[in-house]
């Protein structure tokens, strides 16, 4: 099992910037399996969609509505994701679900509100 704990979000003017975090944890051999982490958010009466992922291999993808704009990190031990989020507008207004996928599984956070409004 993978347990993925998120911390940042909240409500920032349009333009303005969050940074979310998310940190994995869990018995050795089920964070080692994990292949890529990322950040999905949902908007309401919207399909949730992928932001941005990072591989275990260091390759990262982003949603086409946040490149330029939108940066995933993580740290050495590549058990904790960064996502820096400059330059934000209403419409990136959701709740960001943290994801790890592994070879045992998918795991979810429980997802964090970031909210764009003046």
């Amino acid at each position: 099992q993978v347990q993925l704990v998120e911390s940042g979000g909240g409500l920032v003017q349009p333009g303005g910037s969050l940074r979310l975090s998310c940190a994995a944890s869990g018995r050795f051999f089920s964070i080692t399996a994990i292949t890529a982490m990322g950040w999905y958010r949902q908007a309401p009466g919207k399909q949730r969609e992928l932001v941005a992922s990072i591989t275990r291999g260091g390759n990262t993808n982003y949603a086409e509505s946040v490149k330029g704009r939108f940066t995933l990190s993580r740290d050495n031990a590549k058990t904790t994701v960064y996502l820096q989020m400059n330059g934000l507008k209403p419409e990136d207004t959701a709740v960001y679900s943290c994801n790890a996928v592994s070879s045992r599984g998918d795991y979810w956070g429980q997802g964090t509100q970031g909210t764009v409004s003046s």
